[in-house]
C-alpha cells in the first residue's frame, strides 16, 4: 500500500452538500474513502477502455419482457458472445419488467462492445456496466493466491 498524501479540494457549497449526503447514504466512513472510491472507479473504466487490459465486469440490464423478440435477442447475442459471458441471472421485477445480471470477462473493448449491444436494444430501460480489472494471470477461470490456506476450483 502507497504513502497516503493529502489534498485539497474546491467545492460549491450546493456540491459539497450532495456529497456529503452521497457520503452519509453510502456509508463511507469519511469523505476521504468516498473520494477513494469515486477516483479508484473513475481510473479503472478510464484505464480499462484505454488500454484494453483484461476486466471482469457485471453488466445489469431493465427492460420490459413484453417487447417482442427482446428476450430472444439478448439470449441470442449472450450466446454469440461466447466465452465473455460467464453467466447470467435473470430477475421478474414487476408484471412488465425484468432484469438480467450478466457476469462478463474478456478484453475490455469487447466486453464494453457487448455491453453497448445489448444495452442499446430496443425494450432496454436500463443498462449499467461495473468494470473490473481482472488480473491476466493464467486461465480465467482460476485464480492464485498469496495466501497459504488451499481451497478447491472446481
Amino acid at each position: 500500500m502507497s504513502e497516503v498524501v493529502r489534498i485539497s479540494v474546491s467545492l460549491e457549497g450546493d456540491l459539497l452538500e450532495a456529497f456529503d449526503r452521497y457520503v452519509e447514504n453510502g456509508r463511507y466512513a469519511t469523505r476521504s474513502e468516498a473520494v477513494r472510491q469515486l477516483v479508484r472507479e473513475k481510473l479503472t473504466a478510464v484505464t480499462s477502455a484505454s488500454d484494453n487490459a483484461e476486466v471482469a465486469a457485471s453488466l445489469t440490464l431493465v427492460y420490459d419482457h413484453h417487447r417482442p423478440r427482446l428476450t430472444q435477442a439478448l439470449v441470442d447475442a449472450q450466446h454469440e458472445a461466447g466465452v465473455l459471458v460467464i453467466s447470467a441471472m435473470h430477475v421478474h421485477l414487476t408484471h412488465d419488467l425484468c432484469m438480467e445480471l450478466i457476469a462478463l470477462r474478456g478484453p475490455a473493448r469487447e466486453v464494453e462492445r457487448l455491453a453497448g449491444e445489448l444495452g442499446g436494444m430496443k425494450g432496454i430501460h436500463q443498462a449499467q456496466l461495473v468494470v473490473v480489472h481482472a488480473a491476466a494471470e493464467g486461465p480465467a477461470h482460476g485464480h492464485h493466491h498469496p495466501h497459504p490456506h488451499p481451497h478447491p476450483h472446481g
